[in-house]
């Protein structure tokens, strides 16, 4: 059983491939967002499937590295989960992926600790909605990605979460606004809308809080949206105030677009696409 954990980060992994610089990095928005939350002075442990090849076992030595808690990991047989990823204008384009050996559904011992964490987090990418309504009454605060899904999918999940995160980089800040006063009308006592480069905006038991994005050279926008959510929770569960903890958020999100990959471990790729060498 694994110890109790300030963040509890649920579901995807993936290892993240660049073809175009010929190399890969660890990620998914659970892991991302379970790795920047201990680096963000927090603990957070994760429960997720990792394959036994190479790509999973880069995954399993980085999150090791970083000090999250894998009580509760599982290995499965396989292939890991990988996505190709394209660099345009310094933002992160998806091409393709495979969910790979991904796909779980929580147990006993996950709900367990899941009530003993402080806030647990999942999203649109890591196949739980089957288990969220079992992880909405263990979890204190449960926590949602729904980056940027259509509404019927929002309105279907919403209800069932403390915290809704959606994306709308192209948005303005009025929009942002109503989207967040639309979301919380079913449920979420905190809405909250990335806005990329131009900030977010919180609504919560408090009001409006409305942050920009930090400064810095930006290389590569992946992960940053996952960063942004690992501070905020770890400063939410910390006890700051909402406007205090989404300032502190957006500045880390935009520090961590200086360097490729979600949070580093970059590893070469071979001629078919796989780590050239991982240790174990």
């Amino acid at each position: 059983m694994t110890p109790s954990v300030q963040l509890l980060a649920v579901g995807d992994n993936v290892v993240d491939c660049y073809p175009d610089l010929g190399v890969m990095f660890p990620g998914g928005n659970a892991v991302n967002v379970a790795v920047n939350a201990v680096r963000c002075g927090g603990s957070a442990g994760y429960v997720g499937v990792l394959g036994t090849d190479d790509a999973g076992r880069l995954l399993h030595r980085a999150l090791g590295d970083e000090g999250v808690d894998l009580g509760l990991l599982r290995v499965a047989d396989g292939e890991n989960a990988r996505a190709i990823v394209r660099i345009v204008e310094g933002n992160r384009v998806f091409e393709h992926g495979e969910i790979g050996v991904s796909e779980f559904r929580v147990g006993a011992d996950d709900l367990a600790a899941a009530a003993r964490a402080a806030v647990v987090h999942t999203g649109e990418c890591s196949m739980t909605e089957p288990d969220l309504p079992a992880l909405a009454q263990a979890a204190r605060l449960l926590s949602f990605d729904f980056s940027e899904r259509p509404w019927d999918y929002v309105a279907q999940w919403a209800g069932l979460v403390d915290i809704a995160i959606l994306s709308s980089p192209e948005g303005e800040e009025a929009e942002a606004v109503e989207t967040a006063r639309r979301v919380n009308k079913l449920g979420p006592s905190r809405v909250v809308v990335s806005r990329g480069a131009q900030g977010a905006v919180l609504l919560g038991p408090g009001g409006l809080a409305v942050a920009p994005a930090g400064t810095g050279p930006i290389v590569d926008t992946l992960g940053a949206g996952d960063a942004l959510i690992a501070r905020l929770l770890v400063g939410l569960a910390s006890g700051e105030p909402d406007d205090v903890a989404l300032r502190a958020a957006t500045k880390y999100a935009t520090a961590t677009c200086a360097q490729h990959g979600a949070f580093g471990y970059e590893t070469t790729l071979d001629a078919n696409g796989n780590p050239a060498s991982v240790r174990a």
